[in-house]
């Protein structure tokens, strides 16, 4: 059975997820449908370039080319994690994937022979989430994305704003001045207290039975077990006063919260939007939102700016 539409009507194009751990890659259809997905191990680049990784996006589009003959892309949308210049279209920094100043969107289309978007991984899903989303009814958005890290993008007036790729890393803001270490070489920030892989460190750190995920942190929270409330309402109450200082700074009308931490539902968003809104006095309080894409929302925001790219837009 052929998969429903998610783009709409347009250019077959090529989608390239680089992710800690695998890149995920998916080919959609003239109809915008998402026809494959795959996924593939990231490899870690020891000499600091992105060359691995640029020989595994060929290797997949050679893969998506034998599976699906009748399907011709025109163009890629290439996304990745760490410090990201959308402007020169460079990876400047990943630290957890060794590689520094790599001119990732000329190389790609190098190697795959189409013109290639290239962007971060959040901002990607940033993007899917304000334009096929329900934070699109709003022109002020701030989209979080809480995962094994913390980051986020920001439109401002209906246009996304990166500052070279600095911009919207609010799991770098410090929440907790002296506390916990962040692999960034910071204490205190957002990301060591309240991503998932944090609120696991530090239930495992406290706990005599370590636990494998935030998840089991959250249901032994439920049940009565005082180190795991502990954790998950500092992780709640870190959010809350981070995203009050993003308020005040940008004014969002809307705030929408996404990743594996957002599977908690009113969980996670009943104690945010209670800590986020006893900071706020005169200022505009936004609407809390849930990501709605789904899973594949960095594959779709590459997708869109694949076909972006093709129409004269932004690289």
């Amino acid at each position: 059975m052929t998969p429903d539409p998610i783009l709409g009507d347009g250019t077959p194009v090529l989608a390239f997820d680089v992710g800690g751990t695998d890149i995920k890659a998916g080919l959609f259809d003239e109809r915008g449908a998402l026809r494959d997905v795959v996924r593939a191990p990231t490899p870690y680049s020891t000499d600091g370039s992105g060359d691995a990784v640029l020989a595994q996006l060929a290797v997949l589009a050679d893969g998506f080319a034998a599976r699906h003959p009748a399907i011709t892309p025109r163009a890629a949308g290439l996304i990745v994690p760490g410090l990201v210049d959308d402007e020169s279209g460079v990876g400047v920094y990943a630290e957890n994937l060794g590689w520094r100043n790599v001119p990732f969107r000329d190389a790609a289309s190098a190697v795959l022979g189409l013109p290639v978007a290239f962007t971060h991984d959040v901002r990607a899903a940033g993007t899917a989430e304000y334009r096929l989303g329900a934070a699109g009814n709003y022109r002020n958005v701030l989209v979080v994305v809480i995962g094994t890290g913390i980051a986020s993008a920001i439109f401002l007036d209906g246009r996304p704003y990166s500052a070279s790729g600095f911009a919207g890393e609010i799991g770098h803001s410090v929440v907790d001045v002296g506390g916990v270490p962040c692999a960034c070489g910071g204490t205190g920030c957002l990301e060591a207290i309240a991503s998932a892989g944090a609120i696991t460190r530090l239930y495992n750190r406290a706990a005599p039975v370590p636990v494998a995920g935030a998840r089991e942190v959250l249901d032994l929270a439920r049940a009565g077990d005082a180190v795991a409330a502990s954790v998950w309402n500092t992780a709640t109450d870190a959010l809350g006063l981070a995203l009050s200082q993003a308020v005040a700074l940008l004014a969002p009308e809307a705030i929408v919260l996404g990743g594996g931490l957002a599977q908690a539902g009113d969980a996670l968003f009943a104690p945010v939007e209670k800590r986020m809104t006893s900071f706020l006095t005169f200022h505009r309080k936004p609407v809390l939102l849930p990501a709605t894409v789904g899973e594949n929302a960095g594959l779709v925001g590459a997708a869109l700016g694949a076909r972006d790219r093709l129409a004269g837009g932004p690289a």
